[in-house]
């Protein structure tokens, strides 16, 4: 199925700029906001992985920019543990190139079952995955290595749509997530991992049109 909507995409300028990545980060999203404001005064704001942090983070910050909100295989914050994995996939790109991390990545966003079906999929994610900018994943990595948005999630005034694989690492702390955000609620993909948009489009785009559909 499709959504009939009008789309934009944001770009994360986060290469090889200084200063502190999460900082980095946001004034990063605060551009992007800005070039909205001759045509764009208020949207819907959907993203998976990465940009279910970024959903959320609008949320706190910017919820007069937006409608609803849809956050989905994503975590409320960094640990200790989770930026050390980070520093290892970047030193791990910045020495043999992004190509090392194609299969480890495949392998880390999908459940085994699915792998081994050898859907098509699967080589336009590695291929993504090849093609990324060391600098760019190196800067998002960074952010996503020290970030809490925890603190912010009771205050979120926005309808908020969560969806998560249960098979994602993310699945606890989108729980924590849909029990922290006043009135949200969430859909659970069963059998999906970390790009459950991938594994089961139908039903998460279903889930999506149907939440954006009691506007």
């Amino acid at each position: 199925m499709q959504i009939k909507a009008n789309g934009i995409s944001f770009n994360y300028q986060v290469d090889g700029r200084e200063g502190a990545p999460w900082l980095i980060f946001s004034n990063s999203l605060m551009t992007n906001l800005a070039m909205w404001d001759e045509s764009i005064k208020r949207a819907h704001f959907a993203g998976i992985s990465m940009g279910g942090m970024t959903a959320l983070f609008l949320a706190q910050r910017h919820a007069d920019r937006f409608d609803r909100i849809i956050a989905c295989d994503c975590g409320p914050a960094s640990t200790p543990v989770s930026a050390g994995q980070w520093k290892e996939r970047i030193d791990l790109a910045a020495a043999k190139g992004m190509e090392a991390l194609a299969d480890i990545t495949v392998g880390r966003w999908f459940p085994p079952e699915f792998v081994v079906t050898k859907a098509p999929v699967l080589d336009k994610v590695r291929g993504m995955i090849r093609t990324t900018p060391f600098k760019g994943f190196a800067g998002c990595a960074q952010a996503l290595s020290d970030y809490d948005l925890r603190p912010g999630l009771p205050g979120i005034t926005r309808p908020t749509l969560c969806i998560v694989g249960t098979k994602d690492a993310t699945l606890t702390g989108m729980e924590m997530i849909n029990a922290n955000v006043p009135g949200a609620r969430i859909v659970k993909l069963e059998g999906a991992g970390h790009l459950s948009n991938l594994e089961q489009p139908q039903a998460f785009t279903q889930a999506i049109s149907d939440f954006l559909k009691a506007a």
